[in-house]
């Protein structure tokens, strides 16, 4: 009996070691990518750099620190034999759109459009996969995805219709670089890869406006800052804990960056909380706590 009851203590405490390491690599991805819709919002509504200027310091020294990560991972070997183009493809996408983005959006309502989308492309990919999430967290994803909705419909607090087209396209790049994502053996190689494929194609874009570059060097460290620690680092932490969460799950689980971001814009960077963006956060985060709960006590 002693013996019985050393074995499922021995079990209990490793499967609850694993869900506290889940959560705390979910948590530290999560206030990651809020700090990116920071940084960039810090950085270019300001002018303080140019958004192709931005995207690329950011995309360089990311890649930098990824390189150096992944040296001892990958046993020397050379990082385009880590990742993909298709990853890469969709990292660049996102890159793309998420910077133009932030030259009309506040970074609150970048983020809840961000995530919003992401939510809805990984939960859509799941569906088409065979997950099939239960009634009570089928209505914590309408409830959420009718937050984002009544956030975007025309009004006068409406945000910018081009910003937020930018931002849509935006969460689809994401959604599907975070599906590609939960496929990955080794995070730190594996995004190492997609960087290294995906710098040469935002180089090109910064070629096409070369004429309108602007560095300041407080913009130039808000992107370092972004590339090094909230994306080079921040990538690999969430590529880890995507191994432990379902499609779903990872949607919807993203959908608290929008919260964390709503409280650094206020409180960092001045902007305002009207009523449409405090309901349509109340029901996302809502919606987000009904499927959460329900997602993990079906797991």
């Amino acid at each position: 009996m002693l013996r019985h009851r050393e074995f499922f203590y021995a079990v209990g405490t490793a499967y609850g070691s694993a869900v506290l390491r889940n959560f705390i690599l979910t948590a530290i991805s999560l206030c990651c990518f809020a700090a990116n819709s920071l940084l960039a919002r810090m950085a270019l509504r300001p002018g303080l750099i140019d958004p192709p200027s931005y995207m690329n310091v950011r995309m360089g020294s990311g890649f930098v620190v990824l390189a150096l990560l992944a040296r001892r991972e990958t046993g020397g070997q050379s990082l385009l034999r880590q990742g993909s183009f298709r990853g890469a493809g969709w990292l660049v996408f996102y890159a793309v759109t998420f910077t133009f983005a932030y030259l009309r959006l506040a970074a609150s309502v970048g983020a809840l459009i961000l995530f919003g989308v992401v939510q809805l492309t990984m939960t859509s990919y799941g569906l088409f996969r065979g997950e099939r999430p239960g009634r009570v967290e089928w209505m914590g994803h309408a409830l959420a995805f009718g937050g984002l909705l009544a956030l975007t419909l025309p009004g006068i607090t409406a945000p910018d219709p081009k910003g937020a087209l930018l931002m849509t396209c935006a969460g689809v790049g994401w959604g599907f670089y975070s599906l590609h994502g939960r496929a990955a053996t080794s995070p730190i190689a594996s995004n190492a890869g997609h960087f290294v494929r995906a710098f040469p194609l935002t180089l090109a874009v910064s070629v096409l406006t070369l004429g309108s570059a602007h560095i300041e060097a407080r913009g130039a460290a808000l992107a370092l800052t972004s590339g090094l620690l909230t994306s080079g680092v921040g990538y690999v932490i969430w590529y880890t804990a995507l191994r432990s969460l379902t499609s779903a799950q990872a949607g919807i689980v993203q959908l608290l960056v929008p919260a964390l971001a709503t409280a650094g814009g206020v409180l960092l960077l001045g902007e305002t909380l009207s009523p449409r963006l405090l309901g349509a956060g109340a029901a996302i985060l809502i919606g987000i706590l009904i499927s959460k709960s329900t997602a993990t006590v079906a797991a």
